[in-house]
């Protein structure tokens, strides 16, 4: 070990010793070498070479600013974060994705403190109910965002101190938020002095020799699941944020990597044949079991998402049943669908049918979690939802009273994409933030392909929060819908089904408990005295999306009611007025509530 200590020259007091064949090694040092705040590292040698090292279990990592060397910092406050308060995870999931750095408009990096301060009342005021953070874990490269992690026990300090971590997830649970964050077991870092590889000179102590070491789509290093130390390693990286930072849980990355030997870069998944076979990396399937059994004796109510983008069977199966025991999965087949329609086919050619599939594309036995976009959407080239339907005209006709057709397509159909979503999400929904409110243009960290520019790496609030733009429209329809999934309990005790689909018309009516959700997706035609088959007596209209309250043109009257009739055939039905490019949400008329 090496340090402010020993003017950071290797001394021979400060050896470490091997002392079993499990490769632990050992040093003491005198009870006054670490103190609070210093900086250490490890020099390593091996035959026919040596290298400095930032300790695989360091809890903290800090970048100095002129030199931008990386050191473990010695965190061992006098005076230990005391927590306020206890949490309990009970409600289905509203997820809102947030990165801590980008979090904040100025162009540069946000903190903890910034985070905790401005933006915990804000997700808390839009309605959601769980905030999953990104990039938490130490990463030298920012522009990663957090996915190629080089210390894994150390909460990112780009950000923040662990104390002011804490008293952001503290905050959040004093306001009854849950805080997940991303665990990347995927994959990690080729960084060699700050991170794992050739951590002993050889490219194989925590991952796997030769090429399957490699990871040549992400250039990143693939951990050999196989090894007795590196599932300790991981199992106990699990346990470390549950325990120390009293994280509610973790939304798995990358797991369709680690399933399969090909990482699912090949292979389309058409058939369960493609789930099993020799292409399966049956270590990883091991791992990941004895992660979430492990997360879930720590914290009985600790919620686990997998994102997996093939679909194997299973993933979110209960151990008992043979599955891998994750609490949800990602649905990510319903965001690419969204971003193929409103690209790639004309409005008016929009199959409903193929729409309805998509959204309900999943087992019953495994509980989902429906997106319409997250940040994968907007990164690496890609725009957000509506910027990709607007594009340039965002810049120009987004104040109120602006007159332009792309622009109305755009917010229509944004507020009916996010409540087609919703209403079909079987136990769970996540959004990325800024994306309820339609933040424009895409995701950019500063890198040196923009002159590292921080302006595509922030969130502009300031354009929610203008009465005079129309962005506010976009967010005030989103807190209404998550307010009307809350107090309806949309994810308890239904799921959805469909009670008529028209694809010439371009209508589809969603049963879900005691609700309607009415959906005309034509872009120009609104359909009047529409019949719809219903079993309960009388409806009444609880929202739809062309409320002027959210920017639309209020073509239905607000709270009306709808008698059901009866036809020749003894069918009971109701007759409605749904304007195109609106949805509206009626509910089973219940005198005196």
């Amino acid at each position: 070990i090496i340090g402010i200590f020993s003017d950071w020259r290797e001394i021979d007091r400060f050896k470490l010793v091997k002392i079993n064949r499990h490769g632990i090694w050992e040093g003491m040092l005198p009870p006054t070498a670490l103190r609070h705040g210093d900086l250490y590292r490890l020099v390593v040698h091996w035959q026919g070479g040596k290298g400095d090292r930032i300790p695989a279990y360091a809890r903290r990592v800090v970048q100095d600013e002129k030199t931008k060397i990386f050191n473990a910092q010695v965190w061992a406050p006098p005076e230990p974060y005391q927590w306020k308060h206890t949490f309990v995870v009970s409600d289905p999931p509203l997820i809102y994705e947030a990165h801590v750095g980008m979090a904040q408009e100025k162009e540069g990096i946000g903190t903890y403190e910034e985070f905790r301060k401005y933006m915990l009342p804000r997700i808390k005021e839009a309605g959601y109910n769980m905030i999953q953070l990104m990039a938490l874990t130490e990463h030298p490269y920012y522009a990663s965002f957090g996915y190629h992690v080089s210390s894994y026990f150390a909460a990112s300090s780009r950000f923040g101190t662990p104390f002011e971590l804490k008293k952001l997830i503290d905050d959040a649970h004093g306001m009854g938020m849950a805080v997940i964050m991303d665990l990347v077991h995927s994959h990690a870092a080729k960084n060699e002095v700050e991170g794992l590889s050739r951590f002993d000179g050889t490219q194989y102590q925590y991952f796997h020799e030769g090429g399957r070491g490699d990871h040549v789509a992400w250039g990143s290093r693939c951990f050999d699941y196989g090894k007795p130390e590196v599932m300790h390693f991981l199992l106990s990286n699990c346990r470390f944020w549950l325990d120390e930072y009293h994280v509610d849980g973790f939304r798995f990355d990358g797991v369709t990597s680690m399933l399969y030997l090909h990482h699912g870069l090949s292979g389309g998944f058409n058939s369960y044949d493609d789930y099993f076979g020799e292409t399966v990396d049956e270590d990883a399937i091991t791992y990941l079991a004895l992660a979430n059994e492990v997360v879930h004796r720590i914290r009985p109510d600790a919620v686990t998402i997998a994102e997996d983008v093939s679909g194997m069977p299973g993933l979110a199966a209960p151990a008992e049943d043979g599955g891998c025991g994750f609490d949800y999965r990602l649905a990510m087949g319903v965001p690419d669908c969204w971003f193929k329609l409103v690209n790639d086919v004309p409005d008016e050619n929009w199959n409903m049918e193929y729409l309805w599939h998509e959204l309900v594309n999943r087992r019953a036995e495994e509980k989902t979690i429906s997106y319409p976009e997250s940040h994968d959407q907007a990164l690496v080239g890609g725009k957000t939802l509506i910027f990709e339907m607007a594009d340039a005209a965002m810049y120009r006709a987004m104040q109120v009273g602006d007159q332009d057709l792309m622009i109305d397509r755009a917010m229509a159909l944004h507020k009916m994409i996010r409540l087609a979503t919703i209403a079909t999400a079987s136990h769970g929904y996540l959004n990325f933030m800024g994306n309820e409110f339609g933040h424009p243009e895409w995701i950019d960290f500063p890198r040196e392909g923009n002159n590292w520019s921080y302006h595509y790496a922030r969130r502009q609030w300031s354009l929610r929060d203008a009465p005079d733009l129309k962005y506010h429209f976009l967010a005030d329809f989103d807190r209404a819908m998550l307010q009307l999934v809350a107090a309806r309990k949309l994810f308890v005790g239904s799921q959805p089904s469909i009670l008529m689909i028209r694809n010439d018309d371009k209508i589809m009516v969603i049963k879900r408990g005691a609700l309607l959700f009415l959906l005309n997706f034509h872009p120009s035609k609104s359909v009047v005295g529409y019949r719809i088959n219903v079993k309960a007596n009388e409806y009444e209209l609880i929202m739809d999306t062309d409320e002027t309250r959210f920017g639309g043109q209020s073509r239905l009257v607000p709270g009306q009611r709808y008698v059901t009739a009866s036809g020749a055939d003894l069918c009971r039905f109701i007759e409605v007025y749904l304007p195109c490019r609106t949805a509206a949400v009626i509910a089973e008329f219940q005198p005196g509530k």
